[in-house]
């Protein structure tokens, strides 16, 4: 990917566990770089975190003599937590993410019985981003484009013929996003879509997930527009606003929540910070009973 000034390489780490892909965008005139959506691991059954993948970007960042600027999340992720905050104090990077955090912030908060102190104002990251928005990386520029549907949160990175899409969409034969967490909204996803339609067919479009399909035996996280439109089994170009919305919210109706919503959220609504410990020194994550209306 290339643009009057610079060229642009993008580098993905994988996380099979939670089926994320991690992707770093590399401006390589200045060897200057992003991390997009990046992932902590974690086991839900000992409560322990790991920076393994986190580790191997760092490593790739070593090797190749990149500076880390950035570090970008594309939306409040509720299937894996962020090791934004790990990465931050390892590189200096500072963690953007779009405004519509704050929305989401203000529904979890008071849900998840959060600190008194804590913030719905999104200061927990460095920058909030709005539509339109640009930063700069390197010689490069990333345009910030709002995505909401999937939550509120929601933007996509553009820069050269590339968009970071975040969960908007997924592989054309898996879909499109879920639209029925707290602010999410299937006509709204629609809209953020005919958005990334409208640019040119051979613009490549980076995943935040794959999770495979019957018909293929390999991750993938890669796709195009013109591919999207032809052949996204739940939203093409020429699938109407009525016809998606009823499809989409008909198959959220019986999905059940991600496994790690719960830990994910306490989580990535503070920058991948943890709570802060109680009087003993311990960190804790609530788990609070019956928080949802379906199983």
């Amino acid at each position: 990917m290339s643009n009057e000034k610079s060229t642009i390489l993008v580098k993905t780490f994988f996380d099979p566990t939670t089926f994320t892909a991690q992707h770093v965008l590399v401006d390589c005139e200045t060897k200057l770089a992003a991390i997009i959506d990046p992932v902590l691991d974690f086991d839900p059954v000992s409560g322990r975190t790991r920076t393994d993948h986190a580790e191997q970007i760092l490593q790739y960042g070593k090797d190749q003599g990149l500076s880390f600027k950035w570090i970008l999340e594309t939306h409040a992720h509720a299937d894996h937590l962020s090791a934004a905050n790990f990465l931050k104090q390892q590189t200096g990077a500072k963690v953007a993410i779009g405004r519509g955090i704050t929305k989401v912030q203000a529904h979890f908060s008071p849900l998840f019985d959060f600190e008194p102190e804590f913030s719905i104002d999104g200061i927990q990251f460095d920058l909030l981003l709005d539509d339109g928005d640009q930063i700069e990386l390197g010689s490069s520029l990333i345009n910030t484009i709002a995505t909401p549907g999937h939550t509120p949160a929601c933007v996509t990175y553009q820069i050269a013929d590339a968009l970071f899409i975040g969960d908007t969409l997924f592989m054309p034969d898996y879909g499109s996003a879920r639209t029925d967490f707290p602010g999410g909204d299937a006509a709204q996803l629609y809209h953020s879509v005919q958005k990334l339609y409208a640019f040119p067919d051979k613009t490549k479009m980076f995943l935040c997930h794959d999770y495979k399909t019957s018909n293929r035996d390999e991750f993938v996280w890669e796709t195009t527009v013109g591919d999207q439109k032809r052949q996204n089994i739940h939203l093409r170009a020429d699938t109407s606003e009525q016809e998606f919305v009823r499809s989409r919210n008909e198959r959220d109706s019986g999905l059940n929540f991600p496994k790690l919503i719960l830990p994910s959220l306490q989580i990535n609504l503070r920058g991948g910070v943890f709570p802060p410990p109680a009087a003993n020194g311990i960190s804790y994550l609530k788990l609070p009973i019956n928080l949802f209306g379906k199983p």
